[in-house]
């Protein structure tokens, strides 16, 4: 039995390299003697130090790994290898991180939002390795452009936006200028969708949260940030099925998505979709540091099936 809660996540990362992109890797024991193998594929702006917390409460349901996506975290960028910034690309990534991995070992996959779409994706591209995964979990995922709840003109602002950034030119104007950070600590809070990550909370959590969003925007590749942003703002996973059942967990307060959208769509992919709720305030926050802060993010039915032996 392993015991994680006086660690620090950089003793259980370790480099990655794979396809010729160099990243990293996180991967927590099990801190019982639970067996349950999990992969936990994070989303848009995220690092692995991001998640710690989650990754700690998962543990002790047993072995559970979080790689690096190619641009994001601090990894190499497909552009440094010749190829785009797309889902089909991240998702055979995910299919060789998957089979190099896991081998002949049964996954549990949780994915987080643009993590999600890329699991759907890669099983929709690999559909025999809908054999290895013992539970699909949607962590706020989404399937279709249609499952996000912004206004039209804010949806074209948004689109508008990753199609120009999206480029190398206007990709180092914005890494070298909007990604300043002082000009992040001046604006960056008072955006739209930060505001929420700001809100009620003491001029020193105000600051923590803050120098970590600066590490999380100059870790994560402007050109891959932008690309696919546009794809998930154009996105239809809906056209082929995946012979698994889903169990989604939503926040009633998500900003970002339609709950009976997000189930239309799945229903139309998945054998059947499962609704958790989860106790979480907001899509997500910027940081989850502990196990204790992870504990309203996975509902107590998952806790239940993940409690389950294979």
């Amino acid at each position: 039995m392993s015991n994680t809660s006086q660690k620090h996540p950089k003793d259980y990362i370790t480099p990655l390299d794979i396809n010729g992109l160099q990243g990293r890797m996180l991967h927590l024991p099990s801190s019982t003697d639970k067996k349950r193998e999990m992969l936990y594929i994070y989303g848009h702006h995220s690092s692995l130090e991001r998640f710690w917390g989650v990754m700690e409460d998962l543990s002790q349901y047993g072995p559970v790994t979080m790689p690096d996506l190619p641009g994001f975290g601090g990894m190499d960028s497909f552009y440094k290898i010749g190829q785009d910034a797309t889902l089909d690309n991240l998702a055979d990534y995910m299919a060789s991180f998957i089979k190099f991995r896991y081998k002949r070992k049964k996954v549990t996959i949780i994915g987080l939002s643009l993590g999600f779409v890329i699991a759907t994706r890669m099983l929709q591209r690999n559909p025999e390795l809908t054999s290895k995964v013992s539970l699909l979990v949607s962590a706020v995922g989404f399937t279709h452009h249609d499952d996000f709840s912004f206004s039209k003109s804010r949806y074209r602002f948004y689109l508008s936006l990753s199609r120009i950034f999206k480029h190398r030119i206007p990709s180092i104007f914005f890494k070298n200028v909007v990604l300043n950070p002082a000009f992040l600590h001046l604006a960056y809070s008072k955006t739209h969708n930060a505001k929420d990550k700001f809100s009620g909370v003491s001029k020193a959590e105000h600051k923590a949260i803050m120098n970590f969003e600066i590490y999380l925007w100059h870790c994560n590749d402007v050109r891959t940030y932008m690309a696919t942003a546009e794809a998930f703002l154009t996105l239809n996973n809906c056209n082929k099925k995946i012979k698994l059942p889903v169990w989604h967990i939503s926040v009633e307060a998500d900003r970002y998505f339609d709950h009976h959208r997000v189930e239309q769509h799945m229903r139309v992919i998945f054998d059947d979709f499962h609704e958790l709720k989860s106790k979480m305030q907001s899509h997500g926050p910027s940081m989850i540091q502990t196990a204790e802060q992870a504990k309203p993010f996975l509902p107590n039915k998952l806790r239940s099936l993940l409690s389950q032996p294979i």
